[in-house]
């Protein structure tokens, strides 16, 4: 689980891009996310709905884990809202085998 706060907003013609600092752990491209603003879940809403990393960028270099206190610019799949000041909360979902 890794939090990201967007610290400044880049509008472009296709895509919104957020200036981010990674402040949890490692932040990694692969993960599915959610878009938190003054505490209430923005993006997605719905049950079992997540939301999906872009890209993640380090300078100009596609990267696929962003290390924690460090800054990164990111994009996030078909949601162009963004923020300052918003946080972007990655996790990872793991499945468990069902025992007896």
């Amino acid at each position: 689980m890794a939090n990201v706060e967007v610290r400044n907003v880049f509008k472009f013609d296709k895509a919104t891009v957020a200036v981010a600092m990674c402040s949890k752990e490692r932040s990694s491209g692969m993960q599915r996310s959610a878009l938190v603003r003054d505490g209430i879940v923005i993006y997605p809403v719905g049950e079992g709905a997540t939301a999906e990393l872009q890209s993640l960028k380090r300078f100009k270099d596609d990267v696929k884990e962003v290390a924690s206190s460090m800054e990164c610019g990111l994009t996030i799949k078909n949601y162009n809202d963004l923020r300052v000041g918003d946080v972007v909360e990655a996790y990872e979902e793991e499945e468990v085998k069902r025992t007896l």
